[in-house]
């Protein structure tokens, strides 16, 4: 069966056995939940409720104004037991409201009695404000990693058409097989979540993107297209597998044969790109009228004795799950993932609040790490030769090693989405995604300072 794919990239071992073709599990209702306020990319949100306030699960505790916000929601009933800055899967303090469950509300999937839900809206009937005023109070962002507002992907501007709604189906990252999962047992969900979508902006064409390790679904996602029976077409399009095949620009090359510019965003070439758990969401926030309040993820990895998909509510410290339920190997954990091992970030805690973004969690045992000391470059090209965005790694890392920001931007610094592949397969070592991270913060700080107006 022919693929597409980009050019570049890694073949990278997979490492889904332990949890593919598993269906996911409800966990237990957790006696608290920690939920940060901030989970988008976008101006910071400010908490609406007290300590000592009650709530109820769907209801919206912390919010802002503007257009790059949107709202979070008690993920359970309870009581609001603390707000103050908690460690998140960011490394970073946030501020996290604490709420403690109350005995009739903690359970952690489906509808309850006492949720406060918004009423269902037919998104067919109703205007594109109405529908995308619904998207952002339902809190919903990008669930594959970056947490951008989904109302504003929908509503590009004007000299902005679009002509396609991709699926981000991939799922390269190894370990993670959730949106296996949501595609395999909720395949109409997502599909009635992607109709919507391609309703709101406009578009008459929508493509599912799979990797062709998981070729068995094509089949699944077609019946459920017809099932479905979208006002545009939805066609399901296989992928080589290959990493990092679910960054977007890679899907929209491989897709449509269009290339994002350098510092431009996918609307530049006529695409709007969504990964299967956010349109899943979508459907929902119309369907039930629920805010985006759980996800799923993958819980797996050498210390893990019991790897599995799992649904938690927002704000579930994995480190809290009981032992019947979450298995952890402490004496053999050496290192905890939030993301996938390539882009996601290491923690030093199981005691991280599950995100909106928060795909899955990986507990590493030695056998799955390898420690290296860094040497020097020996200019073998490898960082350029496997980089996607056709960057040159070694003369990003060697600009900002100078000092020189100029010279790390003109080489692509920013255009750099930290994917991994360059330090995958650097021979010397070089942690050069650290570096490129770091260079980031250092020029933003840099930036903040020169546009201060002096005193």
């Amino acid at each position: 069966m022919p693929t597409k794919t980009f050019k570049r990239g890694l073949h990278v071992p997979e490492r889904k056995e332990a949890t593919e073709e598993k269906s996911a599990e409800a966990v237990p209702a957790p006696a608290q939940v920690v939920i940060p306020v901030n989970q988008h990319f976008g101006a910071p949100n400010q908490s609406i409720v007290a300590v000592g306030d009650t709530v109820r699960r769907g209801q919206k505790i912390a919010d802002a104004s503007g257009l790059m916000t949107v709202p979070v929601h008690a993920s359970i009933s309870g009581v609001v037991k603390k707000i103050e800055p908690r460690t998140q899967s960011n490394n970073i303090e946030g501020t996290c409201i604490v709420i403690e469950a109350a005995p009739e509300g903690a359970a952690s999937e489906g509808a309850q009695a006492g949720d406060d839900f918004m009423p269902p809206l037919d998104v067919y009937a109703c205007s594109k404000e109405e529908a995308l005023t619904r998207i952002r109070d339902a809190g919903i962002v990008g669930m594959g990693g970056a947490g951008f507002p989904v109302h504003v992907k929908l509503n590009p501007p004007p000299n902005k058409p679009i002509d396609f709604v991709i699926a981000n189906a991939a799922e390269c990252e190894p370990y993670l097989t959730t949106d296996e999962w949501l595609m395999s047992e909720k395949a109409e969900l997502f599909i009635q979540g992607m109709a919507a979508v391609m309703h709101i902006a406009g578009v008459s064409r929508g493509i599912i993107g799979l990797e062709d390790n998981k070729a068995r679904l094509k089949p699944v996602l077609e019946k459920a297209v017809n099932a479905v029976a979208p006002k545009g077409e939805i066609i399901v399009e296989l992928l080589q597998t290959k990493y990092p095949q679910g960054g977007e620009k890679f899907l929209i090359t491989a897709l449509t044969g269009r290339q994002v510019p350098s510092g431009g965003l996918p609307m530049d070439v006529g695409c709007i790109v969504q990964n299967v758990g956010t349109l899943a969401a979508v459907a929902e926030a119309f369907q039930l009228g629920k805010p985006l309040i759980e996800r799923s993820l993958t819980v797996t990895g050498g210390a893990c004795k019991t790897p599995k998909n799992i649904i938690a509510p927002i704000g579930t410290l994995i480190g809290e799950l009981p032992q019947t339920f979450m298995d952890i190997d402490y004496e053999r954990l050496k290192k905890i993932i939030f993301g996938g091992p390539m882009m996601g970030v290491a923690v030093p805690t199981t005691l991280i609040p599950v995100q909106k973004n928060t795909s899955g969690v990986v507990l590493m045992d030695a056998s799955e790490l390898r420690a290296f000391d860094e040497t020097y470059c020996i200019r073998c090209g490898r960082c350029i030769r496997n980089c996607p965005c056709r960057l040159t790694p070694v003369l990003i890392n060697e600009a900002l090693e100078a000092g020189d920001f100029d010279e790390a931007l003109r080489t692509g610094l920013i255009d750099c989405i930290e994917c991994g592949c360059c330090s995958y397969v650097c021979p010397a070592r070089i942690k050069l995604v650290q570096r490129f991270r770091v260079g980031k913060q250092r020029f933003r700080t840099i930036q903040a300072a020169q546009a201060k107006p002096a005193k």
